[in-house]
């Protein structure tokens, strides 16, 4: 039923949902049978389960730098990495805001929509995770839709689905996928993000007015506050402000970090650690900037009218 739900929510044909967005990340590779010598293209700038993903099913993961103004891949650094070995692009549409799928559709790379963090955002009209020809989602605590943990790969192709279904479990099949293994989500889990589901669009109204509660009181501060660019929707998974005055500052982030946790609001970087760091690369000018000035500001439906006005002192005292 919660497969059902989801793939009715991004008008898709149907859903398989496994333990986590890391191994729906893993098995979207696998059913595009993508591995050895194969190259994905994805952003530095991101969480590492799609380096991990990547690299679990033995392609060669190519970083491309992002769009400082969005924190999205970068399309034209995307096109720039492009070669006769690229058999993916991993597009995470990150903080809640969409990424260019218009221009990735472009690159004639088949598109894996990274949708763990933002549900329900539109580019161009379309959700985002109905244009990719796979979509994965997580259901990890910190997510829009909590099922405790879980995760899950969605398609419009019927047969990319049941491919799915072979990776995610063995038994009572006529014949064995030596990449088969047991990745099921359980029912208790499923149970709770069919509830989290039927209560998605109020979660995201929330969401939609903190954010302008936040806009209001920093409209006429330093922090460059999140762009919606046109025909792009943002549901702010996250509230990420950009200060462009600690980029040449070692430790500004985290002093302004120190100066929030006093007045009692967890501020953190959005990212923790870029994917090029991991990999001792370098030659990704806007991801490193992100890395000096990207600040996330607690955004999430449980905040209370109470806190909310708490976070607001606090981002008064710190940026009036």
């Amino acid at each position: 039923q919660f497969e059902r739900g989801m793939a009715a929510y991004f008008g898709l044909p149907g859903g398989v949902a496994v333990t986590s967005g890391t191994a729906a990340l893993e098995v979207a590779l696998r059913v595009l049978g993508i591995g050895t010598h194969d190259e994905v293209l994805l952003p530095s700038y991101v969480c590492a389960a799609p380096l991990l993903a990547v690299q679990r099913v033995g392609a060669m993961p190519r970083l491309v730098d992002i769009d400082l103004d969005t924190f999205n891949i970068d399309p034209s650094a995307a096109r720039r990495a492009v070669t006769s070995k690229t058999k993916a692009i991993i597009v995470p549409h990150l903080f809640g805001l969409s990424a260019a799928l218009s221009e990735l559709e472009t690159l004639g790379v088949p598109i894996i929509e990274d949708c763990a963090q933002t549900l329900g955002a539109r580019e161009q009209g379309r959700l985002v995770g109905s244009v990719g020809v796979m979509t994965v989602c997580s259901f990890y605590a910190t997510k829009p839709l909590c099922a405790g943990e879980g995760g899950m790969v969605l398609s419009r192709d019927e047969r990319l689905l049941e491919r799915a279904r072979r990776l995610r479990e063995y038994d009572e099949t006529p014949s064995l996928d030596p990449w088969a293994t047991n990745l099921k989500m359980t029912d208790l889990q499923a149970a709770i993000g069919l509830a989290q589901l039927n209560r998605l669009e109020s979660f995201l109204e929330r969401r939609s007015w903190l954010a302008d509660e936040y806009r209001a009181t920093l409209s006429s501060t330093h922090p460059i506050l999140p762009l919606v660019p046109s025909g792009h929707t943002h549901t702010y998974h996250r509230f990420v402000v950009r200060l462009p005055d600690l980029a040449d500052r070692v430790n500004g982030l985290q002093d302004i970090i120190g100066r929030f946790e006093i007045q009692g609001v967890q501020c953190r970087r959005p990212v923790f650690r870029a994917l090029h760091r991991y990999l001792e690369m370098d030659g990704f000018p806007a991801t490193e900037e992100a890395e000096r000035t990207a600040l996330s500001i607690p955004l999430f439906p449980a905040l209370t009218d109470e806190e909310v006005a708490q976070i607001l002192v606090a981002l008064r005292a710190e940026w009036s």
